[in-house]
């Protein structure tokens, strides 16, 4: 028997994460080619990114795209280095942003992490991220809780909110919060 639907206020409406699918599929494309390099021939990431558009675009339904999420295992697994696995990262939670909002967040802050981790200018990372935003694509990061106050989902306790990746995610919510 099913039960209500469950909710957190890290999933956002259906509208909000289409919208926030294409944003967090143009973040985790930009550094795609840092997971190529490392991983050529494994499209698992790509695949990722595509599915994040073709949700973003509609062209998904909902409960497909959840379904479809997982398909390929684990992006980035077996990546030689930190900065792959970490592109790889960004695309998983660009395709997962379909279940949860926030999955949003993590896709951009992944996608900062790689720029880092390759010497890359994380604040000129972040300029170009934030410049994407529509004003509707910034309110919806807005309504979305403070990393670490939700207790479950992409912004609780986890990888996503820990070490370096969680300082990246606080100043990327900090930056958006200062959006208009």
């Amino acid at each position: 028997r099913k039960g209500p639907p469950m909710t957190s206020p890290q999933t956002l409406s259906e509208a909000d994460r289409r919208l926030l699918a294409s944003w967090a599929a143009d973040c985790a494309e930009r550094v795609l080619p840092i997971f190529e390099a490392a991983m050529p021939g494994d499209t698992r990431p790509r695949e990722a990114i595509e599915r994040a558009r073709s949700f973003a675009a509609g062209d998904l339904p909902v409960d497909e795209a959840i379904r479809l999420r997982f398909v390929g295992g684990r992006s980035g697994t077996g990546a030689p280095e930190p900065a792959a696995a970490a592109a790889a990262r960004s695309a998983g939670q660009a395709a997962a942003v379909c279940h949860l909002g926030a999955h949003a967040l993590g896709a951009a802050a992944y996608a900062l992490r790689a720029v880092e981790l390759t010497g890359g200018s994380v604040e000129d990372e972040l300029g170009w991220q934030l410049g994407r935003l529509t004003p509707e694509m910034a309110a919806a990061l807005r309504s979305l809780p403070p990393a670490g106050t939700d207790r479950s989902g992409p912004l609780g306790p986890g990888l996503l909110t820990r070490g370096r990746l969680g300082e990246i995610l606080v100043m990327l919510q900090e930056r958006t919060g200062s959006l208009s």
